[in-house]
């Protein structure tokens, strides 16, 4: 017997290759969550430049702007498929695979563009329809129509983003992404507020800079691809006519699910918000600010888990178990560790974050701080409880395992909600059972997802193998 490979030490636990991943996975983390800041911090320009316009233009302005994300959310979590295939293709170095594959996320993405356009074009209709005031529709509506042109290049700029942080090149995206926060603060400048030589076109006015915007940085980040040395060898929009309905398939079949459990997402916490407004306005903004304070610093996370879909992915293509389990574990654990430190902040500094949206030198402001204060408490295990779950959610992207981590997630808001309604509103326990409800199924589900993650990848056999699609 050969006894001299039972002493040799076991890669997976060498710490020069967990530092090695390690440092692969935060250089690759950081652009996609700074990317994913400049995208907030241009929402955020729009929100203030709406609000010059007046009370009115920015109730419009927000209400069709989220009445349209919910539909660009959908299209997004589809193609998000893009980013682990084309990794897994190359870790197996199926080079000429890769192309085929971007060009039918750009199908997909029209695909995609239709339906949603189609709701966005009739969404003043559709708005009043489910009650909202007929004004605040049709000033919506005038600013969703310029964002029409936009919706296209903002799928098409999302599967480019894809494709560069598979080859781990998300720096690009990331520039583009910087350049655009100033080119749209201008652009709004310009179209709402008459400045520059241009039309005053109020709230109409934001749709024409965020489609200048769009179809702006679309443009610029195709025009990198095609000229970086590396890059340009793909020859990107060579055949983009022919369509490769295996590979388009495929697309729909691993970025479906994904939506759906991002959709499932954001609708149980839309659903926990409307819960928690049954129980007063105090609750309801101590609620809010809550909110707020996971979704800015679930950024990191969610870099992480782009990072991990991609580090999983190469290493799953590449046929390595232990790799890919390497790379999954050590995105869990520092987004774990990460979690950590926030958790320490939410339950022990809640007052001095709460402090910042809350004047406390107000007295009528006293119940909704204390409320804010005691959610943030709870709300450490949620932000806990989902960043793991989002980041190994990421992992299994990696290995485009999506089918039953849905199944596994949307039985997870099937539980939440109900308890929810019963323990914070029947029983009368308040928010926060509304957010321990919400809380404790998450991080069972996290437990879920390591657990099928750390099975799945130890075996690599499941994985769908692909012959090259003709060129």
């Amino acid at each position: 017997m050969n006894t001299s490979a039972d002493l040799s030490p076991q890669p997976s636990r060498s710490p020069k290759l967990w530092l090695k991943e390690a440092r692969a996975l935060l250089w690759l983390a950081g652009p996609l969550a700074m990317t994913e800041l400049a995208f907030m911090a241009m929402v955020t320009t729009d929100v203030i430049m709406m609000g010059r316009l007046g009370a009115t233009s920015l109730a419009a302005g927000t209400l069709s702007a989220q009445y349209f994300w919910l539909f660009e959310f959908l299209a997004f979590g589809v193609l998000s498929a893009v980013a682990p295939i084309v990794s897994q293709h190359l870790g197996a170095r199926r080079f000429r695979a890769i192309r085929p594959t971007l060009r039918q996320g750009f199908w997909v993405a029209v695909l995609l563009a239709l339906p949603c356009g189609i709701v966005t074009w009739h969404a003043g209709s559709i708005l009043v329809f489910l009650g909202q005031d007929p004004l605040l529709a049709e000033m919506g509506q005038s600013y969703l129509n310029f964002l029409l042109i936009a919706l296209l290049p903002s799928l098409w700029h999302g599967v480019m983003g894809d494709f560069l942080a598979a080859h781990e090149r998300p720096r690009a995206v990331l520039v583009v992404s910087i350049a655009g926060i100033v080119v749209n603060a201008l652009a709004n400048y310009a179209f709402m507020f008459g400045n520059f030589g241009m039309p005053a076109m109020g709230l109409a006015g934001a749709g024409v800079a965020t489609a200048i915007v769009t179809v702006s940085m679309f443009l610029a980040v195709l025009v990198f691809v095609l000229t970086d040395r590396r890059l340009r060898r793909y020859h990107l929009l060579g055949y983009f006519w022919r369509v490769d309905w295996k590979q388009l398939r495929r697309i729909v079949a691993v970025g479906l699910p994904i939506a759906m459990m991002d959709t499932a997402k954001l609708g149980t916490l839309l659903a926990g918000s409307l819960l928690v407004g049954l129980l007063g306005i105090d609750a309801l903004a101590a609620h809010g600010v809550t909110i707020q304070c996971i979704k800015v610093l679930l950024i990191i996370p969610i870099g992480l888990m782009q990072a991990a879909s991609v580090r999983v992915g190469l290493a799953a293509g590449a046929g390595d178990p232990i790799g890919t389990q390497r790379a999954g574990m050590i995105a869990i654990w520092l987004g774990f560790s990460y979690t950590l430190i926030i958790a320490v902040i939410f339950v022990f500094f809640g007052e001095t974050l709460v402090g910042v949206y809350f004047d406390s030198t107000v007295a009528e402001n006293g119940p909704a701080i204390t409320l804010a204060v005691t959610f943030l408490a709870v709300g450490a295990l949620f932000f806990v409880s989902d960043s793991v779950q989002t980041i190994t959610q990421g992992a299994l992207m990696g290995l485009t395992d999506t089918k039953i981590p849905m199944v596994l997630s949307l039985g997870c808001n099937a539980f939440s909600l109900p308890a929810a309604a019963y323990f914070g509103i029947y029983l009368g326990y308040g928010g926060q059972a509304v957010w321990w409800s919400l809380s404790v199924p998450l991080a069972a589900l996290a437990v879920l997802f390591i657990l099928r993650f750390r099975s799945r990848s130890s075996n690599l056999d499941h994985l769908i193998e692909e012959a090259d699609s003709p060129i």
